[in-house]
């Protein structure tokens, strides 16, 4: 089954690929499609997944699979949420992954509530009007660290710390943050759902 993915990020491609490998999926970017990128107005991570989905699926025919994901604060009532590729900007800084980090650490100097979850939304549909899409949401809970640690991965990964393995996502090893991630944790639900709802019988066997 040939599916398009609403985004045009090669990481995400390349993770979620690996990921839904198990049920013979092949994933296309909307961009190797000739086509642009859907807006994102609303307040919610499902409902923007599930609007780049319907998008994706009406300018190419095909089944859409969407993600949208971001960083959810307690001390800030779950902002950035929807808006954290751009939270950086509302502070002056110019949008990045560095400048992001950059600006967390600041506004949260001398909080001590850190509490915060990263949050995966897959949203996948088998055509524009699929009035049963499948949802899957990924959710880890951390604490935001005071000062950047680690080299691996991207985003919030530096000062995102995990109590259960007592490191950031950019220390630990890639493969290991991938399985316990809230993307990883999105997709092997979203792998679950498409076996049981769109794959025939006998390719369940």
């Amino acid at each position: 089954m040939k599916i398009v993915l609403a985004s045009n990020n090669r990481g995400k491609l390349a993770e979620l690929q690996a990921m839904l490998a198990p049920l013979g999926v092949e994933l296309v970017r909307q961009a190797d499609l000739g086509m642009g990128e859907a807006e994102e107005p609303h307040r919610t991570f499902v409902e923007n997944a599930l609007a780049k989905a319907r998008f994706a699926s009406a300018h190419t025919g095909l089944p859409a699979l969407a993600d949208d994901a971001g960083l959810c604060v307690d001390a800030f009532g779950g902002l950035p949420g929807v808006d954290t590729a751009y939270y950086a900007t509302q502070f002056g800084y110019e949008k990045g992954d560095d400048n992001n980090v950059r600006a967390l650490l600041e506004q949260m100097q001398g909080l001590d509530n850190r509490r915060a979850a990263m949050v995966s939304t897959l949203v996948a549909v088998r055509s524009p009007q699929d009035p049963e899409p499948l949802i899957a949401v990924g959710r880890v809970v951390g604490e935001i660290a005071r000062e950047r640690r680690g080299s691996h991965g991207f985003g919030f990964d530096p000062v995102m710390f995990i109590p259960e393995f007592g490191q950031t996502f950019a220390e630990l090893p890639p493969e290991v943050k991938n399985a316990h991630s809230h993307r990883g944790r999105a997709a092997q639900q979203m792998l679950a759902l498409m076996r049981e709802r769109w794959l025939p019988e006998a390719s369940k066997k």
